[in-house]
Order: structure tokens, then C-alpha cells, then sequence
């Protein structure tokens, strides 16, 4: 295997922890409204992912670094032609930061309401828009000769491509209700585990067919294989939060995340953006690469740096492992 393949698997898998990871607490942070029936149960939903929401994002920092450094023109391209798109999300993501960090700064009801709204919207605009723009990369946008996106915005907004953005979406929403029943005790658990089943199914349909779609459009036999474990890991997390084994759950919904993704990258292989306007134009694994002594040089600071930061965040959630409630709501004191 060549070093432009390794660094499109690990870049894949960044991706995929990132997933997994901000999608919970994005699902928590759309939970806020849809779960919570009072400030006290929105400050323990919040609580929930407080400790943790910062470092999951720094996975999406390092996939968006690796991509730079390893796949310069698949990077330019990417940011460039879904320049509005990631600047969204990019915007969603700051205000978010600054929302859990202010909400609770002064004790006016219009102050905090305010910035809860704005974690509700800044977790929900990003978890559909990743969505889209996964869509449009697997499906392929218009990149011409020189590898430059001539289309715009409105290209982006495609039935395929939607669709893949209500899969994240709802993914997402599942996975949180799950990380919410795992992490919290008594009424909101309850209504977080019926809330999941709901939402689950719902999940479980609009998943099928973007990835059945997926594989027929670009699918292979291996892509077949994910399809049928995202497929297998959603039904039994389902089943599994029936029986309140929310552990099991939790860890089921994960593996739906990871096999999805997997799929998307599989599908994907070993272009990393296709062009629809000629096949000839896509940006490769090939064409789009650093040098090897660069990818050579990444591939040692990655290896001694990567366990640090793994440990390191484990240790987090291992720290914060137990479950709160609203009996574990201190008043707030300004």
C-alpha cells in the first residue's frame, strides 16, 4: 500500500471519529429543545457533553489539517468550491463555543433562553450540512480540467446530497438521545430511551435508502459489506435501547457511524472528489497528494502523536464517566 492510500485511510478514519464523537453532542445540543422540559433538565443535557464538546471537535481539526497537508489540491477544491457551505458551519461552530460558555454568565431568563436557542440551531445546522457535503463528495460535483469546482452553491443542494444531510441529521439526533439516556438518571432518561426509538426508526429509514442509493450508484463488494453492518449495529441499537442496555445501545449506534462512514470513503476510493462533468478530471488519491517525503514526515508525527492525544482524551471520558440528574443542579450563583 502506498503512503497517498495509508493517509486516505487515516483521514477517513479522523473523519469517522469526528463523527462519532461531535455527533453526540450535537444530538445533545438538539436535544435541548426537543427533550428538555425545563432549564434545570437543558442545564443537565449540557452538562452532559460539557466537559468533552471542545475536545471532540479537535478531531475535525485534524482532519481538516491532514487533508491540507496530505491531498493539497483535493483541499483546495473541497474548500474552495464549498466555501459557503463550510463557512456556515464554521460560523455555527464558533457561536456554539461561545453559547456554552456565556449561557450561564448572567441570570436574566431572556439571556440564557437566547443562547440555548443558539445551541439548539448551531447543533442542528451542522449536523445536516456535514451530511450534504459528504453527499456531494461521494456523488461528485463539477470540477473541470484544472481540478477547479466551477459550479456554486445551489449545485450543492441536490436530492442525493439532502438526503445525506437528513441521515446526519437524524443519526446524529439517535445517537445523542442514546449518549443522553446513557449519561442521566430518572424521568429524562426514560423519555431520552422513548425519544431514541422514535427518532431511531425514523433514522433507520432515511439511512437505508441513502445508503442503498450510495451503493448502487458507486458501490462495490466491500461497500456492500459496511452497508450491511450500519445496516445490522442501527436494528440492534435499537433493540438494545428497548431493553435498556444503554451502553450496548450507545456502542451499536457508534459502530452504525463508523460502517456509514466507511461505506461513504469505500464508495468513494480511490477518488477523493470525482468530477460529474468527466471522469477524467476527478481528484485521485494519486493526483491530489503530497510528496511522498512529505507524506513520509506525516505519517512519524502522526504516529508518536496520535497516541497521546487518544489517551489523553480517554482519560477525559473516564473521569466524567458518571451520570447526573437535576438533583446534581446546583443553583447558579452570579
Amino acid at each position: 500500500m502506498e503512503l497517498h492510500d495509508v493517509w486516505f485511510v487515516l483521514i477517513a478514519v479522523l473523519w469517522t471519529g469526528y463523527f462519532f464523537l461531535e455527533g453526540f453532542d450535537f444530538g445533545v445540543g438538539i436535544l435541548t429543545k426537543l427533550l428538555a422540559r425545563n432549564r434545570p433538565e437543558k442545564r443537565v443535557l449540557i452538562n452532559t457533553i460539557g466537559p468533552v464538546w471542545d475536545g471532540n471537535e479537535v478531531w475535525l481539526l485534524t482532519a481538516g489539517g491532514a487533508t491540507f497537508a496530505a491531498f493539497p489540491e483535493w483541499y483546495a477544491t473541497l474548500f474552495s468550491g464549498f466555501y459557503l457551505a463550510l463557512l456556515i458551519i464554521l460560523v455555527c461552530l464558533i457561536v456554539r463555543g461561545v453559547a456554552f460558555e456565556y449561557r450561564a454568565k448572567r441570570p436574566e431568563e431572556n439571556w440564557q433562553r437566547n443562547w440555548e436557542t443558539a445551541i439548539f440551531w448551531t447543533s442542528l445546522i451542522p449536523a445536516f450540512l456535514w451530511g450534504v457535503a459528504f453527499g456531494n463528495i461521494v456523488r461528485g460535483v463539477k470540477i473541470d480540467k484544472n481540478f477547479e469546482y466551477v459550479g456554486n452553491f445551489w449545485d450543492l443542494l441536490n436530492p442525493y446530497a439532502l438526503l445525506g444531510g437528513l441521515v446526519t441529521l437524524t443519526l446524529f439526533t439517535f445517537h445523542g438521545a442514546v449518549f443522553t439516556a446513557l449519561k442521566t438518571v430518572g424521568d429524562i432518561r426514560e423519555r431520552a430511551r422513548k425519544l431514541a426509538t422514535v427518532v431511531g426508526l425514523v433514522t433507520a429509514v432515511v439511512a437505508l435508502i441513502f445508503l442503498l442509493w450510495t451503493q448502487v450508484d458507486s458501490g462495490d463488494g466491500k461497500s456492500l459489506v459496511a452497508l450491511v453492518v450500519a445496516v445490522a449495529a442501527l436494528i440492534a441499537a435499537l433493540v438494545a435501547n428497548q431493553a435498556g442496555r444503554e451502553g450496548w445501545s450507545f456502542a451499536l449506534s457508534g459502530v452504525t457511524i463508523v460502517a456509514a462512514v466507511a461505506m461513504l470513503f469505500l464508495s468513494l476510493f480511490p477518488n477523493v472528489m470525482p468530477s460529474s462533468l468527466n471522469g477524467d478530471w476527478s481528484l485521485t488519491v494519486t493526483n491530489a497528494s503530497s510528496s511522498p517525503y512529505t507524506l513520509k514526515i506525516m505519517t512519524w508525527c502522526a504516529a508518536i502523536a496520535t497516541p497521546i492525544v487518544l489517551l489523553y482524551q480517554g482519560w477525559t471520558y473516564w473521569v466524567f464517566r458518571k451520570r447526573i440528574g437535576t438533583q446534581h443542579i446546583a443553583d447558579a450563583v452570579h
